[in-house]
């Protein structure tokens, strides 16, 4: 039995000796390469914090004790340690575990992770709640893998260093987000990095002294006078942590001997630890960025399955060819270059290209003040991550309808990365900002003609959502409002991007069932007089609006209030998804589970049409 297999839950990581732990260390690492092999995943960052996980499994008690993971995707050696290791290869597959923390599969799981920056807010709050309800547990947050560019981050730093709340911070700091780490903060935890042997000399003092507590309190004022008027300042001791670092985090005994010392200090604590993102697998480590999320791959070569073209390269591609005519074109990105295809965008006009960490508020609030001052900024941004955007395209953008476009990527259900992902709340809260303007294309050709008329056709914010992957059988360019693909007299089916080719295909199905349907294409969402819509629904008296998006401001309910009056009595099913919280599983598996492929659209048309 390896040892690995003795591990079920976090107690039975302290049975083992100190010998078995770098053993335990490499079966964990050959474990994470062959099953993100086989499901895909989060690759290099789990590799770069298996000695950290495990040593804080041997300080803390994951059931009892509140760990609190920052960008959530780092937790797979705690999910192996865990009590789910049998369940493994079943990650991030439907009806599987996540790829993230969730509590609803282990008690283990202190919180819901998929975003970044909260982690030290949220264990704050627990904190609170400890010191509140008289009970006893410890809490720490493990934030890193590029979240302490957002600025929640420093905003849960800078109260919790002044709450003088029994709390750890564990700052894993690998110099990489998704991409290697940009501004300020990654140069300032540069210069942190420079002083390895503080630590020890901390701890040696701390140790001397300890006995003599009146010589130690004049020394440390000492210390702290002098420090604070010859020497830079650190700025986590300035905030009020106690701050002890840097720590190798691949010495996983002396990672566990700081962060007991670290707990048993009973005051905020931050842990500055050092770890290689990719460590242990040569090609991670050589490309980290490239294995920080993968589809399956050969494990011996690092060789990745061949993905087809995808939406995100064609934008990048046309952003590029609109760039080379307009130099005032600029893009944005919150760490994402690869993701959101502007890898060649920052190659070719590296002058016009802002990669400003994790931190999407700021992004957007840096393209109001760049289209206040003429220039045209392209934000590319997941649709799960703009959300965090939503004040600044009220109260910076579309207040002074600054013309700012918004190219919001893995628009609607995304697949396997679960509920934190999907791309299903944009519609509902992009209508929601006033003077925005929607485009949603459904192919590349359509991708690329609607991206053209955000930048040079619109007065005001305008966004353009697109999906994740790429285009279906649906291959037109038809840039209108609305647009009639088939015509039909028994039921009306309206949808739009991607989700198009569903109800063209149930449109086929029901033709060979006897039922005709009229099919029309949503180009632009908002504005939209839906006067195609009205039109075919008069002739029909049935309409089904389908959507991968949540119900509450989806645009079938907007269709269904602009409808309400001037129509004639018609009957109406929308398919979406509801609450908008989706599990993870693939694209095609969720859409059945939801209700709204082509066979759950024939089912409803065939219900409104009264056939069985």
């Amino acid at each position: 039995m390896s040892i690995l297999e003795k591990i079920n839950t976090s107690n039975d990581v302290k049975k083992l000796n100190a010998e078995e732990l770098e053993p335990l260390c490499a079966e964990i690492r050959a474990c994470l390469i062959d099953s993100v092999s086989k499901t895909g995943g989060h690759l290099a960052s789990n590799l770069g914090t298996v000695e950290l996980t495990v040593a804080l499994h041997r300080v803390y008690d994951s059931a009892r004790d509140r760990i609190v993971f920052d960008v959530g995707h780092q937790s797979y050696t705690h999910k192996l340690l865990t009590g789910r290791r049998e369940a493994f290869s079943t990650l991030r597959r439907f009806g599987g575990i996540s790829g993230f923390p969730k509590p609803y599969e282990a008690e283990d799981d202190a919180f819901v992770a998929g975003h970044a920056s909260n982690s030290v807010s949220v264990a704050l709050g627990m904190a609170h709640a400890r010191t509140l309800s008289g009970e006893d547990y410890d809490v720490c947050a493990v934030i890193g893998d590029g979240a302490m560019t957002g600025g929640l981050s420093f905003e849960g730093l800078s109260d919790a260093a002044q709450s003088g709340e029994p709390l750890v911070v564990i700052l894993n700091d690998n110099n990489m987000s998704i991409a290697e780490n940009v501004g300020g903060t990654a140069k300032m935890l540069q210069s942190m990095r420079i002083r390895p042997g503080y630590l020890s000399f901390k701890r040696r003092y701390r140790r001397i002294f300890r006995h003599f507590p009146h010589l130690y309190r004049f020394n440390h004022a000492l210390k702290e006078w002098i420090k604070s008027h010859l020497f830079p300042s650190n700025t986590f001791s300035e905030m009020g942590f106690d701050y002890l670092g840097p720590v190798d985090g691949h010495d996983v005994r002396r990672l566990e001997k700081v962060i007991r010392w670290a707990r048993e200090m009973r005051m905020p604590v931050l842990v500055h630890v050092i770890t290689k993102k990719g460590k242990g697998c040569a090609y991670a480590e050589r490309d980290p960025e490239r294995y920080h999320g993968v589809g399956p791959f050969d494990p011996k070569t690092g060789a990745l399955t061949p993905e087809g073209e995808s939406f995100a390269a064609r934008f990048g591609d046309a952003l590029c060819r609109f760039a080379q005519s307009d130099d005032k074109l600029t893009a944005i990105t919150a760490a994402m270059s690869g993701g959101t295809g502007l890898e060649g965008f920052a190659a070719r006009f590296p002058q016009r290209f802002f990669d400003i960490g994790i931190a999407e508020e700021h992004a957007a609030a840096m393209a109001a003040g760049m289209a206040k001052q003429g220039l045209l900024p392209v934000f590319a941004v997941y649709s799960t991550f703009l959300q965090r955007s939503f004040d600044m395209l009220i109260h910076d953008v579309s207040l002074q309808r600054l013309h700012a476009v918004f190219a919001v990527d893995r628009a609607g259900l995304v697949g396997r990365d679960g509920e934190t992902h999907q791309g299903s709340f944009d519609v509902s809260y992009l209508s929601a900002v006033p003077g925005m303007t929607i485009y949603a294309p459904a192919s590349f050709a359509e991708l690329e003609s609607m991206l053209g008329l955000a930048l040079y056709s619109c007065d005001g914010p305008a966004a353009i959502r697109y999906p994740r992957g790429g285009e279906g059988l649906y291959r037109d360019c038809r840039s209108e409002a609305e647009s009639v693909l088939c015509e039909g007299g028994d039921v009306t089916l309206v949808s739009y991007g991607v989700m198009i080719n569903e109800v063209l295909r149930s449109a086929e199905l029901l033709k060979d069932r006897g039922v005709s349907a009229e099919v029309i294409k949503l180009g632009r969402l908002r504005p939209n007089s839906f006067s195609a819509v009205r039109a075919s629904v008069n002739k029909t008296h049935r309409l089904i609006v389908a959507e991968d998006v949540c119900d509450f401001g989806s645009l079938g309910r907007q269709i269904l209030s602009t409808l309400a009056c001037g129509t004639e009595t018609f009957s109406a099913r929308l398919l979406n998804l509801g609450d908008g919280i989706v599990p993870h599983g693939s694209v095609e598996e969720l859409r059945s589970a939801c209700g709204i492929d082509a066979e759950a659209i024939v089912k409803s048309a065939e219900e409104l049409c009264g056939k069985e």
